[in-house]
């Protein structure tokens, strides 16, 4: 009886538990033809030898008149001789369950349905050497299998997939390529013109920074991403080198990704400080906008953050009402 208990629902998503249970069904079923195929040739072959023997008993001449008087015996003594000898077993690899196997030839068993994630109209393969063993794969004993097209998940349909991931890449690098070279001759503008030195264009060319950084990480994390690949013969717990340096290029990327939402922000409260909070000193705001657009990730900025915020909101709110109240009076 199996030990998984798992029943197969007749949803459309096919869990964990139930991929196993389908594995363990099919491995059940395997071994119980692999051993009715040994019964079946161990009762053959048993047999075929008691007819032999009992020709060899009634006959002078055996070797002829034995094999001439039971034609069938002969037919069936070379079908069992043939099965004990010289044929690759059947086996379960954990996967598929091979069958028996001419020596010299190249099984191929249909990819399993009952895995979801295979290619289902792929197949299988596995060689059956002549001296009636399974090949291995060189220098360890695991006996080699070719899944190729089985893990070709729905080929047609994940190569047109990957084709426009790489057109969607193609664009994003290009527009962002235009954009970085964009900011970098806005930038040069603003900053070799003295005339345009001043607070608002200051907050810009933060703005700009931010974006020329989000570029410039994006193109960083598709190197270490894409252009690189991951040792898939590591096991677990020795690759940190790997692992940290995409951990540390995609948290930049999110860094920067952040800053720019953040001096977007950093402009609108600029604006409404000119507005409302003239009476402020315009360098000490200055470095303020600056701690919120750069440095939002501390507790510190973000309680900073939260105060400016809720002081421009209660600011406002008051000169409104005062507002109000003048507009009654006249």
């Amino acid at each position: 009886p199996s030990l998984y208990v798992w029943q197969v629902d007749t949803d459309d998503v096919l869990t964990k538990e139930e991929q196993i249970y389908l594995l363990n069904e099919a491995k059940s079923t395997c071994h119980n033809q692999i051993n009715g195929h040994k019964e079946q040739i161990q009762g053959t072959s048993f047999e075929a030898y008691w007819l032999l023997f009992a020709s060899f008993k009634t006959s002078f001449y055996p070797s002829v008149h034995g094999f001439f008087s039971f034609p069938h015996l002969f037919l069936l003594t070379c079908e069992t001789i043939t099965l004990l000898d010289g044929h690759c077993l059947p086996e379960w690899d954990g996967i598929i369950c091979w069958p028996t196997s001419l020596p010299g030839k190249k099984a191929a068993i249909p990819c399993p349905d009952y895995i979801y994630d295979f290619n289902h109209h792929g197949h299988a393969y596995r060689r059956c050497n002549d001296d009636g063993n399974w090949q291995l794969v060189p220098n360890t004993n695991k006996t080699w299998a070719n899944y190729t097209e089985c893990v070709l998940f729905f080929a047609p349909e994940q190569q047109d997939q990957e084709k426009l991931f790489d057109r969607l890449h193609i664009i994003y690098t290009v527009g962002y390529s235009i954009s970085l070279a964009s900011l970098v001759v806005a930038m040069c503008i603003l900053c070799f013109f003295k005339h345009l030195h001043c607070n608002r264009n200051y907050i810009h060319l933060h703005l700009f920074a931010s974006f020329i950084c989000r570029a410039g990480s994006i193109f960083v994390k598709d190197i270490v991403l894409y252009s690189t690949f991951r040792p898939e013969g590591l096991v677990k717990g020795q690759d940190h080198d790997w692992d940290a340096g995409c951990k540390v290029a995609v948290t930049v990327f999110l860094y920067f990704l952040a800053t720019n939402h953040y001096w977007i922000l950093v402009e609108g409260l600029y604006l409404h400080s000119l507005i409302f909070m003239a009476f402020l000193s315009n360098k000490s705001y200055l470095w303020a906008l600056t701690l919120i657009g750069w440095g939002k990730n501390s507790p510190v900025c973000r309680l900073s953050s939260a105060v400016i915020l809720s002081l421009s909101v209660t600011l406002q709110i008051g000169l409104a009402a005062s507002c109000r109240d003048i507009e009654g009076c006249g």
